[in-house]
Parts: C-alpha cells; structure tokens; sequence
C-alpha cells in the first residue's frame, strides 16, 4: 500500500460506505520491524505503564495493556515515520470526507497473555473530539490460534474479527463502532491512534 498513490483515497471510500476498513501494509517493512522492536524493548525496560480509561485516566480492570504515548517533539524516528504516514491519511480523509480532523494522537499497546479489553467505544463521554480511531499492528507471524483479534461490532448483532497481523492498520468512526480487544496467547503489541476534530464538547 505504501507505494500506491490512490490507497487513501480507497481507504476513504471503504471508511464512508461501511465505517471501517483494514489497510495492509501502511508501511515498508523495515519501518514496521522498528516500530516493532522499540515497543518490545520499551515494554521489556517496563517504560509501559498500566492503561487507565476516560478523560480522567482511570484505572480499569476492564482492560490489561500497557502503553506509552508518543510526545510531540520528543518522538524517535520510527514513531515520527509512523505519525508523518498517519497525518498524511488524516489530510487524505479530510480532503475526501470533509472530516475536520486537525490532529492525532497515538500510544504503543502491549496486552500480554490473558489480557484484554471490554466491549467499548471510543468516543470520550464528555467530549467529541475522536472522530477516526485507528490500529497499527506490529506482530509479525501471528496465527488466528493465537487469539487477540479485536472483535468489532456491526450493525444488525453481527461482528468482525480482526487479527493484528505485523503492518495492517484498521480505521473505523469512533462513535460509532463498540469493539473489544480478545485475548492472546502471546504478547500483543500495537500503536492505538485516534484523529480528532476541535472539541465541541458533549452533544445533545
């Protein structure tokens, strides 16, 4: 997908006809196993800290990862790679769907065996600032027996399960689609991101 001009614009068609897509191969390979190897060696250090959920950063034991979010200006140059592809699909959406989105924010996730997170939506409920959420994967040779699919939500009771495979990246609305991340046999490494438009604060 990298080298091809018109994938964000099919991206951005798949994102208004059905709400998601999955996006194979945001990134060269080399640029994935960077990515990869800094999460594991961060995780490894135990530089991850618990996650905690809502604008108040609560602890939860509605979910079991780990993360550390990526700071502007401080970000190394894998992480700066990855947001730089990022904020080009997010002018691509913009330029598309007429979003409005003017930032993204992102974090590495590592959720290690046994652990996942509830059915949820990631829309905050006292803001709407999360238009587009999206999931970079960096686990290379996973197989459906390892489990950690993230198991979304469809209309009409149905629901998708989505294997973080190494270098796919999954884009739904965050309003949207509840989802929930299924536990796994091994660790689970990922980069949660979100696209935001100017907080309007909490809609009627």
């Amino acid at each position: 997908m990298n080298d091809d001009p018109d994938a964000f614009r099919r991206a951005a068609d798949a994102l208004a006809a059905a709400g998601w897509c999955v996006l194979p191969d945001l990134l060269p390979g080399v640029q994935t196993q960077a990515l990869a190897a800094e999460c594991r060696a961060l995780h490894e250090a135990r530089r991850l800290t618990p996650a905690r959920v809502g604008a108040a950063r609560t602890a939860t034991p509605l979910r079991g990862d780990s993360t550390q979010w990526f700071q502007a200006g401080a970000m190394s140059a894998a992480q700066q790679a990855f947001m730089d592809r990022l904020d080009a699909l997010r002018a691509a959406l913009n330029r598309e769907l007429m979003l409005g989105l003017v930032e993204c924010e992102a974090h590495y996730a590592v959720y290690p065996p046994g652990a996942g997170y509830t059915r949820h939506l990631d829309r905050l409920r006292d803001s709407d600032a999360r238009v587009v959420s999206a999931v970079f994967y960096l686990n290379a040779d996973w197989q459906e027996a390892d489990g950690g699919a993230l198991r979304l939500y469809l209309e009409g009771g149905s629901h998708r399960d989505i294997l973080p495979h190494a270098g796919s990246l999954l884009l739904f609305l965050s309003a949207q689609f509840e989802h929930e991340v299924l536990p796994a046999t091994r660790n689970r490494m990922s980069i949660a991101c979100w696209m935001r438009q100017r907080a309007l604060g909490c809609r009627m």
